[in-house]
């Protein structure tokens, strides 16, 4: 299984980014990213639609710019930490023409790295885990993955949790 990662990192572009960031908080390099979401791909292939490729974005930002997303999509006039913008409906029927085209595109993930680097702050990690698990929260929702009730957010915690284990990375929760 191969993945067609594009990463846009708005980071440099962002005083308000760079003021929160601490200085031995370094930033993922890409091609870790492209790891973890093979790894974390292959974890989750139960819940993809069978491709020999997948094709995610992911986007770095700032407060000011998931804020106006959040509004736009979601209208929530507020910064959040994480956007998830499906490509597939969880339940559409996909055809076998949609599914030979490669990379299958599964939508794109945005995460604020100012909202990011406040909640590593305050649940005393670094910044590197606190973007990789708001990314695989935001990866689980690119599968369909929800949690309206408490009982499926737990699912989704849990597996959030077995995704950042496979690349090395411990998080405690109180489930």
């Amino acid at each position: 299984m191969q993945v067609e990662l594009f990463l846009e990192n708005c980071v440099q572009e962002s005083d308000s980014v760079q003021s929160q960031i601490k200085e031995d908080d370094s930033l993922i390099p890409d091609h870790t990213w492209e790891s973890w979401f093979h790894q974390w791909l292959e974890i989750l292939h139960p819940h993809l639609p069978p491709a020999a490729s997948y094709e995610i974005g992911l986007r770095l930002t700032d407060d000011g710019e998931i804020q106006a997303l959040n509004a736009q999509y979601r209208q929530q006039d507020k910064p959040t930490d994480v956007l998830s913008f499906a490509a597939l409906e969880a339940d559409f029927p996909q055809n076998e023409e949609m599914l030979a085209s490669l990379p299958l595109y599964l939508g794109d993930i945005v995460v604020s790295l100012d909202t990011a680097a406040r909640q590593a702050q305050q649940n005393g990690h670094g910044l590197p885990q606190e973007l990789a698990w708001l990314t695989a929260h935001g990866l689980l929702h690119l599968l369909g993955w929800d949690h309206p009730d408490d009982e499926s957010l737990m699912r989704m915690l849990q597996q959030q949790t077995q995704l950042l284990n496979s690349v090395g990375m411990t998080i405690d929760l109180e489930y």
